[in-house]
């Protein structure tokens, strides 16, 4: 079976560009995107988190799966990138995007919690995870990525990633899947 996704979001190619001409190299791969979209889809007029928009390409699929009374927050510190992501997917009037310090807007954040995170950046998977954890409305569901070795990794983050699994594993108000493919994802959805 081949598990390359068949449908792109439309605006994904002109991301792609953007991203190529800033030299950003981060982005999430097709077939997180595509469990991204389908995530999305299960969640009518839902709550939907990602915290490290980069240029924008895991927006474009979370927004290609959402319906039209859903909402999409999207945080990152780098304004350079952001403004990619604004840029192409700013006139949907589901997302908003807030240029900060994921781990202060999580410890500042008081609204109402999300039916899906996705977690694509330090704070709220190696950082204020517990914050993050919290944000998770009872069903929803919280997503990591990355957690397969990649280059560039810093010396010892296997180390770290071991020890977010290993604390994530632990924790009895989540049931958790690890997922051995496209980067290394682990999916925990939030006991009801």
């Amino acid at each position: 079976m081949d598990d390359t996704p068949n449908s792109l979001p439309a605006t994904l190619p002109a991301l792609r560009a953007k991203a190529r001409d800033a030299g950003f190299i981060m982005s999430s791969e097709d077939r997180t995107g595509s469990l991204l979209a389908a995530l999305a889809a299960t969640r009518p007029a839902g709550r939907i988190l990602e915290l490290g928009t980069g240029v924008g390409e895991g927006s474009a699929w979370l927004l290609s799966g959402m319906d039209h009374a859903s909402c999409l927050t999207t945080v990152e510190l780098d304004p350079t990138v952001q403004g990619i992501a604004q840029e192409q997917l700013g006139a949907d009037p589901r997302v908003t995007f807030v240029s900060a310090d994921g781990g202060t807007w999580l410890e500042d954040f008081d609204g109402a919690p999300f039916d899906l995170i996705f977690a694509d950046t330090w704070p709220g998977k190696f950082t204020h995870l517990d914050r993050a954890l919290e944000l998770v409305a009872p069903g929803g569901t919280y997503l990591i990525d990355d957690l397969f070795p990649q280059p560039g990794w810093p010396e010892g983050h296997e180390a770290s990633v071991e020890r977010l699994l290993a604390e994530l594993d632990e924790r009895e108000d989540f049931r958790c899947v690890r997922l051995a493919w496209a980067s290394g994802l682990l999916m925990a959805v939030r006991a009801a």
